[in-house]
This record gives structure tokens, C-alpha cells and sequence, in this order.
């Protein structure tokens, strides 16, 4: 197979390919990319339908220089989803790959939370709370605990039965302890690292729960109508980093209700690709460390052209043809 040649990667291809562990690393190679001026993400848009029961994403990023560009795009629905990464040749935009993206948007948003926690978390975290036990939550922590050996693990979940079959698969996965708790309180109470990854639209996270010295990773609420934590724990953070700001300002309602309009309020807080940049650590007297997730291209990007890169050298992926330009029938 040359490069000439477009490829469809499937789903068990992908996670053949790549390990979330090494995903973190890539996602780092892209954020770099950022932070130099040579990547650019695309705005990430949105439309809601079904009584806000069904979403349309489509957002993308582009490696300038790295001959590459992609877009991903997907329906939320009840009935499922169906995410695809598309990507094209910067140079003469042939298709180069379309890639399922399940595995690799669980694999970038679970390494996401692994960078931002290995620059902002105190470098000794150990013991982490995960609230949310869907399908993104298993791999969180997965990226939390490669960045950070943890010894303890607790779990909430609304739902009884969910957290406890949660923690169930947790225990056969990691080598830590795994604890479900009935509460979210009880949950984050002196844990030194915090996952949100819900679809909650009320807040369930306040200041008042958390430990001083805690990181916290807000991953779920994506969309304007969903909030996960309360506005008073921004007045105990003191680093502040989200994946990518222009988003963050446009969709994450605690953000927008917190920083308003007016730009100069907003430079607190750091594009996380800044923190990478200049390795930076959490410094000694911060009491809450904050990271907001949106989900961008960029992320994407970054994990879909190390997959691709392995899929050549492996002789992975089924080839597809060039789509070719064809006269209109015009009667």
C-alpha cells in the first residue's frame, strides 16, 4: 500500500495500533504543534434537535507545514452515534484516511485529561474521584493513571447498580483500590484529582467538596445547556487551562457565566498547549488547579495522523478509491 492510496481504518485496527499510553504523548506532539503557530483548530459547531435529545458535531484542525488536515463529525442520537475522521492532504486535498472514531475519541479525550493532569496535578496524586461511570469514564481514568500511578480510585454514579458494576470493571483492569461512594461529596472528599465526565445540566460539583490541593478535570458538560460544577470554585482556582479557549468561551456555560464578554477577563485562563510548551508545573501554593475540556480538531488530528502513520507501516486499513470528479447529468 503507498501513500497515494486512501484508507478506511476500522475500530479494532485503531486499537491495535495505538495504546492509550501512547496516545498522551501524540496528543502532546499536537498541542506543541499549537503552541508554535504551526496547528490551528477549526471552530467546533453544533445543532440540536429532539427536545435537545440529539446533537450534530462537526469541528477540525489543521497541521500547517505537516502536509495534513481533518475534520470529524457525528450525530448524538438516542439511537447511537457514528463518528468519523476524515482526513485530506493539505498540498492537493486528497482523501487520505477515514478513520472510526469511537476508540479514538474515548483514546484523545481520555489523553486530554492525562496531559492536562501530568502539568497541573501535584506531581504525588495518587488518589483520584471519577464522577460519571458512561462510556467515556473507564478510559479517564485509564489517562489519569498514566500520568499518575493511582493507589485509589472512587466512583459515583446516580444509579447504584452502574457504579458498582463500574468499579467491578475497574478492579479487573487496574491494580489500585476501587471504592463506590453514594455520594459526590463523599466521592471527592481529600481526593487529589477530580474527573467530571457526565451529562449532567444542573450543578453537582461545589467548591466546599473539594481538598485543598486538588486538580480538576470538567470533561462532560460540552454543550451550552449542560453545567457540571458551580461557580464558586472559581474563586479558589489559581491555574486555570482548557483545551481550547475560543470553545470554551463560545459553549461551556460556566465559563461564559463567570468571565462574560469582555475578553480581558478571560486571561487567566491558559490554552493548555502553553502549559505544555513551557513545561510548566503546579506551583506550590495553588489551591485548586482547573482543566476544561470541549473536545477540538486538533486532538483529533493528532491521535488520526499517528494512527495512519502506524496503519502504513503496518500495512494496516482497506484501501478505498479516490473519489473522481464526474460531469453532471444535466437534462
Amino acid at each position: 500500500m503507498t501513500e497515494a492510496n486512501a484508507i478506511w481504518i476500522s475500530e479494532q485496527e485503531i486499537v491495535e495500533l495505538i495504546s492509550l499510553k501512547e496516545a498522551v504523548p501524540a496528543l502532546e506532539a499536537g498541542l506543541l504543534l499549537e503552541h508554535d503557530g504551526k496547528a490551528q483548530n477549526m471552530k467546533k459547531t453544533h445543532a440540536i434537535w429532539n427536545e435537545n435529545k440529539s446533537t450534530l458535531h462537526a469541528l477540525g484542525s489543521v497541521f500547517d507545514g505537516a502536509g495534513m488536515v481533518g475534520t470529524k463529525t457525528w450525530a448524538h442520537t438516542p439511537g447511537g452515534a457514528c463518528p468519523l475522521l476524515i482526513l485530506f492532504n493539505s498540498d492537493n486535498g486528497k482523501l487520505l484516511a477515514v478513520i472510526e472514531a469511537f476508540a479514538l475519541g474515548q483514546m484523545r479525550t481520555a489523553a486530554i485529561s492525562g496531559v492536562a493532569t501530568k502539568f497541573m496535578s501535584d506531581i504525588n496524586a495518587d488518589d483520584m474521584a471519577i464522577i460519571g461511570t458512561g462510556k467515556q469514564a473507564i478510559a479517564q481514568v485509564a489517562g489519569v493513571n498514566a500520568v499518575r500511578q493511582l493507589k485509589r480510585l472512587r466512583v459515583f454514579s446516580p444509579t447504584p447498580e452502574k457504579r458498582e458494576a463500574f468499579a467491578d470493571k475497574v478492579k479487573v483492569t487496574f491494580n489500585f483500590d476501587v471504592e463506590t461512594c453514594d455520594s459526590v461529596a463523599s466521592a471527592v472528599a481529600d481526593a487529589s484529582i477530580v474527573t467530571l465526565v457526565t451529562r449532567a445540566k444542573d450543578v453537582i460539583l461545589s467548591a466546599d467538596m473539594l481538598a485543598r490541593g486538588c486538580h480538576l478535570n470538567a470533561i462532560g458538560a460540552i454543550t451550552p445547556e449542560r453545567k457540571e460544577f458551580s461557580q464558586d470554585i472559581f474563586s479558589r482556582t489559581s491555574l486555570i487551562a482548557v483545551d481550547t479557549v475560543d470553545s470554551v468561551q463560545r459553549l461551556s456555560s460556566e465559563f461564559i457565566e463567570q468571565y462574560g464578554e469582555d475578553d480581558a477577563n478571560w486571561d487567566v485562563v491558559k490554552p493548555l498547549s502553553s502549559l505544555v510548551a513551557t513545561v510548566s508545573n503546579r506551583p506550590d501554593e495553588c489551591d485548586i488547579s482547573l482543566f476544561k475540556a470541549m473536545g477540538m480538531g486538533l486532538s483529533d488530528l493528532s491521535l488520526g495522523a499517528e494512527i495512519l502513520k502506524r496503519a502504513r507501516q503496518a500495512g494496516a486499513g482497506r484501501s478505498i478509491p479516490q473519489p473522481e470528479k464526474r460531469p453532471l447529468n444535466l437534462t
